[in-house]
């Protein structure tokens, strides 16, 4: 099988729904390189913890917490935070609280994407660990409506 563009325009990569597959896209390694990059010096604290004020509200609120120590300040354990963006959703995303929340928006038509970063709420580090693939569920049959 062939991966270019062309042969996933042409249907080399669909799922059973007829849309084109959608897969997870992680990034661990990426980060794995900043850390590398600021542990030799090349980039500076500020340069990394630089988190929105929103990103630190909702991680001290409503985060996941994750066993992982924060590999910047290396004094607190990392939060999770994850962000659905999509069709009929903000522009900013929408926070997810709850996995119930999660369950909902796995259960939509419109294909979603799931954002899960990763912040210390102490020292500002964060990082988009991975973006997953929600919804995008095929619309039940008209039959079924009535």
């Amino acid at each position: 099988m062939s991966f270019s563009a062309d042969a996933l325009r042409k249907g080399g990569n669909r799922n059973g729904h007829g849309s084109v597959a959608r897969a997870v896209v992680d990034h661990r390694l990426e980060r794995r390189a900043l850390i590398n990059e600021y542990r030799r010096g090349r980039l500076a604290r500020d340069q990394l913890c630089d988190a929105h004020p929103e990103l630190i509200r909702a991680a001290k609120n409503v985060g996941a917490p994750s066993s992982v120590t924060c590999p910047i300040c290396e004094v607190v354990k990392l939060v999770l935070v994850t962000y659905v963006f999509g069709p009929r959703l903000p522009a900013h995303g929408r926070c997810v609280t709850t996995k119930a929340d999660l369950a909902q928006f796995e259960g939509r038509t419109d294909d979603l994407d799931a954002y899960v970063v990763e912040a210390c709420v102490n020292c500002r580090w964060h990082h988009l660990l991975r973006v997953l693939p929600l919804g995008g569920k095929p619309a039940p049959p008209a039959a079924a409506l009535t």
